[in-house]
């Protein structure tokens, strides 16, 4: 995967965060920053976050709102931060969903480059997050993300090791192209990388 910029080859969403790592001021201000100059249609960047540093109020209201499951390793990173999006009633919610992933997908490769890692978490008690930030009824909670560094796998629940440790797989780009009879012939795309090592 050399062609590939480091910053996308090597990316992947661990469980296995350093507790005892915090993140300085700087940091979170450059991961903000990258989200912040996502594109977004007609410049309206209807994202908006909420960030709770480990163990602050914020991060307990966004914590008890995540899946217990999640809750056992999602306590070791050292930020979650809420990404929600406008929702008005007079525009399409997919178009400000789609927004929203533009500023994630920047704030994660910003991540990336600071040598900081992200995973996403997308079964939420939705209610009980906006009631518990006390989120504007147009305001739409759609993930969390957990950002910290990198800790020993070997520490989490037995049962997420395996996950934790496993190859990373993707499909072949020969498996995301739509085919029609005008289309150009799936065989003259889809180079062959090898796969980076980690999971997810």
């Amino acid at each position: 995967m050399t062609d590939l910029t480091p910053l996308i080859a090597f990316r992947w969403s661990p469980r296995s965060f350093d507790p005892d790592a915090d993140l300085g001021p700087t940091e979170v201000d450059l991961l903000l920053e990258a989200a912040r100059w996502a594109p977004s249609a007609a410049n309206r960047q209807p994202w908006r976050f909420a960030l709770g540093h480990r163990d602050d109020e914020t991060w307990k209201r966004i914590m008890v709102n995540l899946p217990e499951r999640d809750q056992r390793w999602a306590g070791r990173a050292s930020l979650l931060l809420l990404a929600a999006h406008l929702a008005p009633a007079t525009e399409p919610a997919e178009e400000t969903a789609y927004d929203l992933g533009h500023a994630v997908a920047q704030l994660t490769t910003q991540a990336t480059a600071l040598g900081l890692h992200t995973r996403q978490l997308h079964e939420l008690d939705r209610t009980g997050l906006a009631t518990e930030l006390e989120l504007p009824a147009d305001l739409r909670p759609a993930t969390v993300v957990a950002i910290g560094r990198l800790g020993d796998p070997l520490n989490l629940p037995a049962d997420l090791i395996e996950a934790e440790t496993g190859l990373r797989r993707r499909r072949p780009v020969a498996d995301l192209l739509l085919v029609s009879p005008a289309a150009t012939p799936i065989s003259q795309y889809g180079r062959s990388f090898p796969d980076p090592v980690h999971a997810t």
